[in-house]
Parts: structure tokens; sequence; C-alpha cells
């Protein structure tokens, strides 16, 4: 009976004890259920969903004309699953190798888009995967449909390989104009910029780089459609839980006009190829179209150029390694905003009024002597050509340079020479500086340089940014540059010395290039365009813009960009009365005569300066600035070529091809 007892209590312990559990497991089931059942929905979802991106479609890029520029079109594309290569015992090489080979595309291409940018081994951008490690990785783009399709009918060959189509840059080439500086182009988005726009870009959107793509990105891309779906251990989808339509990108409608844009082209591209038969090297060049009445940009064109679609798909390794090529030229530069030259003698229309300002009368005459002696140097007129005493307008005609370099001596002796510590006296320094020079225009394209004004502070400044090199050099000399150019070495070394000890002083000599625009003077052709187009317009210095407007896909009229006015340039009436006679006068009967025989002057008057700018080591780069038509002004053109001889025989032909094209236009 005892043990009965013994065993019954143990039984009912036990039973207590099942119960007990049991109510336990149930209640925390009804608190799960019940009381937390929202928390661990919202758990799952996060932990078993996948976002799915669709990119919007990106406005396109418009010439004045509403014709699209840089338009869309659907290519498709082949992507790879990360866990393919890692399940491979090499790597993903051979999967990779078959894909290669049967799109017919390098394999290097296309394994170099498997690394991510910036891991060990990864080649640099935008040749690697710059997007999310967690998304498929895109390794060819723009390839044949055809055969893109042919390896999901494969699975077992291509294992993690995907297909899919998305839009893409197409180019018409209206006109057969190029534009690639202007348009810029488009690369895959990095994490820095995901992580830098606050959800407003996916690491799968294409972001501008350079040109209108890169100022008006936010414009043209629109907002991506997010589709955020839940799915099941095998990575099956099991529902939908949010979306979000795409929303397309507006359209940027721009001044340019293409038919003028593609004379541009093709002018610089001739200048270029009838210098170098020539004998010259004429190895870079720009030409720049505005509107003198409000800035607007008609045409810019760079040499050397590049065509737009070498950037659709991805880029090679050999494609970017031309683009950045120095010895290629750097194609990738714009030789319009981002490089600078000197103005040689287009700057004396700065300089004329300069001069005015310190005191020489504008209707005096003066002796254009072959040489001009300046301190301890003799500085001479181009080919040290004497043309005797005259009156400032056939100075300006035929170009005389040393009645320029004794007013700029007078000019820095009444500042006080070397003793003068501030540019505030200096009136050729405050000219430039009213016409814009030596800061940036402000015109919408990204990378815009702000060339340079040699004034005293630059001089001071520049010669404390370089004095320990400069020093060493004059200790050293040059004989990485005596085996090939003995001569040169001697000058360097020399120049050495004496930048060593005094390169912070501006001398004599430093005023007299000055007035001419040489020595350190640096300007792009946009500033050189800006600068006429004031003298034109009677002093507006109008900010230059590409953009005019934005539009919806349909048409519709978003916003008009309102022209802005930068500055005034200081300018009597008088002496734009002179520029305007001088000007013409260059044209009709001066160093651009020849340039401009036969053409319909008294029509369309061009009024305009020639340029033969002396590069230290190079051959001279050739200018032509100008505007017309003279009597009624609307554009203003510039033409620069570099190494390609005076203004006269590359550049201002050049120019009137342009203006030939222009007066074509209704």
């Amino acid at each position: 009976m005892a043990a009965r007892r013994s065993h019954q209590v143990r039984l009912w312990v036990f039973v207590v004890l099942v119960v007990t559990l049991m109510g336990t497991l149930l209640g925390r089931l009804a608190v799960v259920q019940i009381g937390q059942h929202d928390d661990y929905v919202r758990a799952a979802t996060q932990v078993n969903t996948r976002v799915v991106v669709q990119p919007a479609v990106r406005g396109r890029i418009l010439d004045m004309a509403r014709k699209p520029l840089a338009d869309n079109t659907s290519a498709a594309f082949v992507t790879v699953e990360r866990a393919a290569l890692l399940a491979a015992k090499d790597g993903g090489r051979a999967l990779i190798s078959r894909v290669a080979a049967l799109l017919g595309m390098p394999f290097a291409q296309l394994w170099d888009k498997t690394y991510l940018c910036g891991t060990s081994g990864a080649p640099r951008a935008p040749l690697c995967f710059n997007g999310s490690p967690y998304q498929p990785i895109p390794i060819a783009q723009d390839v044949d449909p055809g055969r893109a399709l042919s390896l999901l009918e494969q699975p077992e060959n291509y294992p993690g390989i995907g297909v899919g189509a998305q839009p893409v840059r197409h180019y018409p080439h209206l006109d057969g104009l190029e534009a690639s500086h202007v348009l810029g182009y488009l690369d895959r988005a990095t994490v820095a910029d995901v992580n830098s726009a606050a959800g407003q870009i996916a690491d799968t959107d294409l972001v501008g780089r350079s040109g209108l793509e890169a100022q008006y990105d936010s414009v043209l891309r629109g907002v991506s459609g997010r589709t955020t779906v839940s799915i099941d251990p095998r990575s099956v989808v099991t529902g939908q839980i949010s979306a979000s339509n795409t929303i397309p990108g507006e359209d940027v409608i721009t001044h340019i006009s293409a038919p003028i844009q593609a004379a541009s082209e093709e002018a610089l591209a001739d200048a270029i190829t009838t210098a170098r038969l020539h004998g010259w090297k004429a190895d870079s060049g720009a030409a720049v179209v505005m509107d003198v009445t409000n800035g607007a940009v008609v045409a810019a064109a760079s040499y050397p150029s590049y065509r737009p679609e070498v950037w659709t798909g991805g880029i090679s390794e050999s494609d970017l390694a031309a683009l950045t090529d120095a010895k290629a030229g750097t194609p990738l530069v714009s030789r319009v905003t981002a490089s600078v030259f000197s103005p040689a003698s287009t700057f004396k229309a700065i300089s004329l009024p300069a001069a005015v300002k310190a005191g020489n009368s504008l209707s005096g005459t003066y002796n254009c002597g072959a040489t001009f002696r300046v301190g301890n140097r003799d500085f001479h007129n181009y080919e040290s050509t004497a043309h005797g005493v005259i009156n400032l307008h056939t100075a300006i005609v035929i170009s005389c340079d040393t009645i320029f370099y004794q007013f700029a001596y007078r000019s820095w002796l009444s500042q006080g020479g070397l003793a003068a510590k501030s540019d505030a006296g200096d009136p050729f320094v405050a000219m430039a500086r009213d016409y814009g020079l030596g800061v940036r225009t402000g015109i919408d394209l990204p990378g815009e340089t702000a060339g340079r004004i040699p004034d005293r502070a630059w001089k001071q400044q520049n010669w404390d940014d370089t004095k320990v090199d400069t020093c060493a050099r004059a200790k050293s000399g040059y004989p990485d540059v005596a085996g090939a150019d003995p001569a040169r070495a001697i000058y360097l070394k020399a120049l050495a010395v004496e930048n060593c000890q005094t390169g912070f002083q501006f001398r004599a000599g430093d005023a007299a290039n000055f007035a001419i625009g040489q020595g350190d003077v640096a300007v792009t052709p946009l500033q050189m365009a800006s600068a006429y187009a004031a003298i034109a317009n009677g002093g507006t210095l109008w900010t230059p813009q590409v953009a005019a407007a934005f539009a919806k896909p349909d048409g519709t009229l978003v916003r008009a960009i309102e022209p802005k006015a930068g500055g005034q340039v200081g300018l009597s009436p008088s002496m734009l009365a002179f520029l305007h006679s001088a000007l013409r006068g260059v044209v009709t009967d001066g160093t651009a005569k020849a340039a401009f025989a036969g053409f319909p002057l008294a029509s369309y008057p061009v009024a305009g300066k020639t340029g033969t700018a002396e590069v230290f080591g190079k051959q001279s780069t050739s200018w032509f600035v100008s505007y017309a038509p003279a009597n009624r002004p609307k554009y203003a053109v510039v033409v620069v070529v570099s190494q390609a001889g005076t203004g006269a025989e590359t550049a201002a032909p050049a120019v009137r091809k342009i203006y030939e094209a222009i007066r074509l236009q209704p």
C-alpha cells in the first residue's frame, strides 16, 4: 500500500508538471499570436523581403528646336549572382569565360565587372562594379538580345546568369554632331552616391558624370519605382508588400543649335587638319558660339573629341585608357571650359580701355617701332616689324605690340615699379577683372576652370607655393631635359635661379607681357567669348547658359531658365564706338582681311581680333575672337587652336566657316 501511494504521488507530480509546462507554452503562444503578432510579422517581412528597383526613364537632352541630342532606347544586359561565383571552385572564371564566348565579348571586360570597386584586385572605376554587393552583378550591357536570351535556354551551363532589359542612352547625331563634352556621360551609381542621396539614388541607377548629364542629373534622372516583395527560403516571391511607381525624368531643352554645333565641330576639325598639312602640330582646340544678347551658348566644340556612345553599356579598359591618355590629347577634357590658353593679341581689346584709363589719349598717335626697351630687355613687335607713328585704331587693326608695351611700362612705373605692393592702382589688372577674367563664368557645365590673371598677389602666392622646388632646381638644374635639349636646360636653370631669388616680384616685363595677353595670362575660350560679347552688347557680362528650360516627356514646359547678368564692364560710349570700329577694321583691312576675302561683309559685317600666342617649348597658339553682325550684334564666335600658327591663318578661317553656317539659319 505504501509503495502504491508513493507511485501515485509521483504520477500526480508528473501530471502537474506536464500541465504547468503545457500551460506556460500555450500562454506564450497566445502572447506571440495575439499580443506580439504585429511585431513578428514586421520582423519576418524585414528579414524575408527584397526590394526590386525599376529605374525611371531618363529625361532627354534636346536642342533649341526640341530635337533630341541624347535620347533613350532599350538594351539587353546580363547579370551573374554572386553566390554562383562563390560556389564555383575557380571563383567563377570558367562560367564568365563561357558567357563571354557566347556573347562575343572579351573575357577581361566581363571579369573586371565581377570585382567590387575598392576591393583587392579590382580594376579602377568604371571598369569594376560600383553597385551593391547584395544584388546581381551586371557584367555585360547593351548586348545582342538573341545571344543574351540563349543564356537562359541553357541554365545548366550558365548557373546564376540572368538577362534583363533597361533603358540606355541613344545619340541621334543631328547633322552629324557629337557634342560629347556638352552632353557628358553616365555611369552606375557608387556607394558614395547612394549614401549621400537620402534615398533618391539606388545602386542600380545611372548617374551623370560630366556635361549636362551631371549638371542636371537630378532633373533628368526622375524617380525610380520600388516594389517590396516577400520571399521564402528558396528566394521565391510569395507576395507584394508595397510598391511605388516610377516618375520619368524631365527633358532638358538647351540653347544648342544642332546645325551650328555641327558646323562648329566641322570647322574646328578642318582647321586642325589644314594646320597639320602646313607643318603645325595642332594638337587641341575649341570653338564657341554665344548669343551676345543673353549669354545663351549656341555651340561648344572641343578637340580632340570622342563618340558619346563609348560609355553606353559600360566602357572598356582600352577605350577608357584612350580617353585619358595624355599622348592622345586627353579627349575627355573640354577645351572650351577646362583648358586655358594665353590670349595673346585678342587681349588688346581689354588692354586698350585700361591704357586710356591710365591717361593715354584715345585720339593720340604713338610710335609703333620694331622694338621697345623695357628695363634691360628689348620687347619686339611680331616679326620685329616697324610701322612708324600711328593712331590707336591702326594699332588694333595691324596688331602693334610695342605701343602696348609703352602703355604698360609707363603705368608700371607710375605705380611705383618694384616697390608697388598692391594691385589697387593697376588699370590693366582692374580692367581684366571687369571683363570677368580670372574667375569662372558660372556656365551650367561642371569642371570649369577660372583661368589666371597674374597680378602682384598671384605672383607672391605662386612664389610661396613653388619656391622650394624652384630653388632646388636652381642648384640641380634640369639633367632630365639636358639630354634631349641642352639649350632649353640651360635656359630653365637660369630662370630657376632668377625666380628663386626674386620670383615674387611683379617686374616691368610682367607688365609688358600682361598688356598683350602673354606671359602668365591664361583664359578659357568661353571667357573670351563672354568678354567680346560684352563689347558687342554695350558692356553686359551675361552668365553663359547651355540649358534653356525643363519640360515633361509630353512636351509640357515645366520651367524656363531666365538669362542672368553677371556684371557690367565699365566702357564709355566713346570707347565702345572705338572698339566696334577698330575690330571691324581688323576684318576689312587688318590681320583677318585675307581670311574673310569674298565673305559678304557689306550685308553681314564681322568684328574681331586675331591672336598669336607664343608658348615656350611649343608652337604658337592661334586665336580669333569675334562678334557679328557688327552693326547689330547677335553672336560671339571664338576659335582657338593650340600649336597651329597665327590667328590669321588657322583660327580666323574656321570662324568664317561658322559664320557661313550661322547665316544659313532662319
